[in-house]
């Protein structure tokens, strides 16, 4: 029997080994980000129609010169797409302990492929802003999903570069977006930029529903749950529900009655008090919100503020390409650091503090020389170091709960980076430039919002290290023996 099951299991997963799945995920959060580039890219987001004081005036281009849009308007259609993503993240999260969450992602990758493709149809502003919005609610399956499996998969020593491995998929893959949009937007017309991105991500939504499905670690599969339980491991479980205090299989099946009576809390409710109560989240988040203000801002507006302040004429080029090589060279060198140090939520805190810090004092000095290639220097340095945040960061939110709540964890700092970090972030600065119409004044009193950042992540540093799958694993022992108790 056991060799028959065993069979069964390896078939099913006959594609699967984890080195697989991290490259699949890669390359979807790729794709998910270039999209994020690509409608922040000067040949797909385009310049408004300008007049100069003598009356002549240059049309525009893009999405922003066709549909006429001013930069509060444009900061909010670059935002759009996070309502979506805020709304459908929790649910998804929530589902994901009822239906598979492998299916669930395939789901999700097929509401998206269909929202870029209503984008490129989009026919005036309001028209675009929903198909951003259901973009968001595509990407939210893979965005609070995905995380639990490579963590669940890596290496035990390998966890975190594994993680940042994933990660880097977020500036390289908006890098190459800036690249991408600006090549076909300027040459095919920035609607053909988005429905190329719906081909490329086409194979992987159907991939989603035609291979066997994974599981989470501590998931037992519908057969699992249903299986009788062998008599004799029945009896044995029993006999060990004699606690130390003396208290009997009887008294506990009494109790747990009782308290199963008494606490009416929705699951999902209970799971999000467990996580707004743990001091370790909620300082990784606090922190990571203040970091995402910025990173947003400076993804979606730098091309812009370039071209301003040193005349770039491929400003889209540039950034995309400081972005490329510091995002893949810092987010994998701080996984690996991690790893390297050890994987303890205080290492964690200080490699955040630290690298946020001293790559927002090299950002800061960037932007305050004038010479171009003085800016390029200090800035890639900066960038490398403020980059090197995403694998710790994301290890903390997956190493500080338990394994059921990974998928929550992910959800929510998702929904708390992006409804206080780079929501607002956009159009506030957009708000901000077109009172200060200095580009340079503007990047400059962003960037010093790095070093709150860098101050929340400090305190982390003396918190204490938690092994939280021990906690799982008595926890679903215990559940399990009250369950036997109760039919016995």
């Amino acid at each position: 029997m056991a060799t028959s099951v065993s069979s069964d299991v390896s078939s099913n997963r006959s594609w699967f080994t984890p080195l697989r799945l991290l490259v699949l995920f890669c390359v979807i959060h790729l794709l998910n980000y270039m999209d994020r580039g690509v409608i922040s890219s000067n040949g797909v987001n385009g310049i408004p129609k300008t007049c100069s004081a003598d009356g002549t005036c240059t049309s525009g281009s893009g999405i922003q010169g066709q549909f006429k849009l001013n930069n509060f308007e444009d900061g909010i259609l670059s935002s759009a797409f996070m309502v979506g993503l805020l709304l459908a993240c929790p649910i998804f999260a929530s589902l994901s302990k009822r239906i598979n969450p492998f299916r669930l992602i395939g789901v999700g990758l097929s509401v998206w492929t269909l929202a870029v493709i209503g984008c490129g149809f989009s026919f005036n502003f309001w028209s675009i802003v929903v198909c951003r919005m259901i973009v968001g609610v595509g990407e939210a399956s893979f965005i609070s999903l995905a995380a639990p499996f490579i963590y669940d998969n890596a290496p035990a020593h390998k966890r975190t570069s594994w993680i940042a491995i994933l990660y880097m998929c977020m500036p390289t893959g908006y890098a190459i977006g800036y690249l991408y949009g600006g090549f076909v937007g300027e040459r095919l017309g920035w609607r053909y930029a988005f429905w190329g991105e719906a081909i490329l991500m086409f194979p992987f939504a159907i991939f989603g529903f035609v291979v066997k499905p994974l599981q989470y670690k501590g998931s037992p599969s519908r057969e699992t749950v249903n299986a009788p339980l062998p008599v004799d491991t029945a009896t044995s479980l029993v006999k060990d529900l004699k606690t130390k205090d003396g208290t009997s299989h009887k008294d506990l099946r009494e109790n747990n009655s009782e308290d199963s009576s008494s606490n009416s809390t929705p699951p999902f409710l209970k799971d999000l008090k467990a996580l707004l109560v743990d001091k370790v989240f909620v300082v990784n988040v606090l922190g990571f919100v203040v970091y995402t203000f910025v990173i947003g801002a400076y993804s979606y507006w730098g091309p812009k503020a370039g071209y301003s302040i040193y005349q770039m004429k491929n400003a889209d080029m540039i950034f995309g390409g400081i972005t490329v090589v510091c995002g893949i060279i810092g987010t994998v060198s701080g996984g690996y650091a991690l790893d390297y140090l050890g994987t303890t939520i205080s290492n964690a805190f200080k490699l955040l503090s630290s690298t946020t810090f001293i790559g927002a004092a090299f950002c800061f000095g960037a932007f305050c020389f004038k010479n171009m290639y003085a800016f390029l220097v200090f800035f890639s340095v900066g960038e490398l170091l403020l980059f090197a945040t995403q694998g710790p960061v994301n290890f903390v939110c997956l190493h500080c709960v338990t394994p059921n709540l990974r998928p929550l964890s992910m959800a929510m700092s998702t929904v708390a980076i992006h409804i206080f970090g780079d929501v607002p972030s956009s159009p506030l600065v957009g708000v901000l430039e077109d009172h200060l119409n200095n580009w340079r004044k503007t990047t400059l009193i962003l960037t010093t919002i790095f070093f709150p950042a860098a101050i929340i992540w400090f305190i982390g540093v003396f918190f204490d290290d938690v092994n939280v799958e021990d906690v799982q694993q008595g926890t679903v022992n215990e559940s399990r023996a009250n369950e036997v108790s109760a039919q016995v």
